[in-house]
């Protein structure tokens, strides 16, 4: 699961970004300011936001009443220094679907970011299906006939990437970015290692990763697959 993180304090950010890796198996892409963030959620998708209300430039109110303005309901859990009913008030009616108060238990902090996430794709066990290969959301698993997948981490995280971006074409950077952001040992030309393992993987599904060439990859149901 994808989260933007929206934190001016680097050293915070870098923890929870490691934390919530290790710990709840997300991926955290972090914004600095509002106006990065607010720029990204214009082209990219994120299954819950992490927002600090006391940020430079434009604050986490101002950024909450514009993205609610757009209609973008990606869920946003509100972390703040600030202790006043009045601001848990504030946000919550701004937009904000939760809030927590610094410091906190990175395990809590989990917990709610698992909940908000069910809550907004409707149902306790989410899973997305592409053909007759499933992604478990709630188990982190991929699926063929019921039957887990057995694919390392970085292979996992490549796939998951093609199933979210399914039929669209995908670059082999955004997918260096999405796989390991901050892993120097893992180049361009490992994806081309990871896309060709995966293809043996799925060679028995109603799946195919497609090369575009110039452009890079895409996930589609075979022609003759079943609908």
């Amino acid at each position: 699961m994808r989260i933007l993180l929206i934190e001016d304090e680097s050293e915070l950010a870098n923890w929870l970004a490691r934390s919530l890796a290790r710990h709840g198996g997300f991926m955290v892409d972090w914004a600095d300011d509002a106006e990065l963030a607010e720029r990204r959620l214009r082209v990219e998708e994120f299954d819950a936001i992490i927002l600090d209300l006391g940020l430079p430039g434009m604050n986490g109110h101002e950024f909450l009443h514009r993205l609610r303005a757009r209609d973008n309901r990606c869920p946003v859990l509100v972390l703040t220094a600030r202790d006043a009913m009045s601001e848990r008030i504030d946000s919550l009616h701004e937009g904000a679907d939760d809030f927590m108060q610094k410091p906190f238990a990175i395990e809590e902090l989990e917990a709610r970011l698992h909940a908000l996430i069910r809550r907004s794709r409707g149902r306790e066990h989410p899973r997305w299906m592409l053909g007759d290969l499933v992604l478990d959301i709630g188990s982190q698993r991929f699926l063929h006939h019921d039957q887990p997948l057995a694919l390392s981490p970085r292979e996992f995280s490549a796939l998951k990437v093609l199933m979210q971006k399914a039929g669209e074409p995908v670059t082999k950077q955004q997918m260096l970015d999405r796989i390991s952001p901050d892993d120097t040992s893992i180049n361009l030309e490992a994806i081309e290692v990871l896309i060709h393992r995966l293809r043996k993987k799925l060679a028995d599904t109603q799946v195919q990763i497609v090369t575009l060439r110039g452009i890079g990859y895409c996930l589609e149901p075979l022609s003759d697959a079943p609908h």
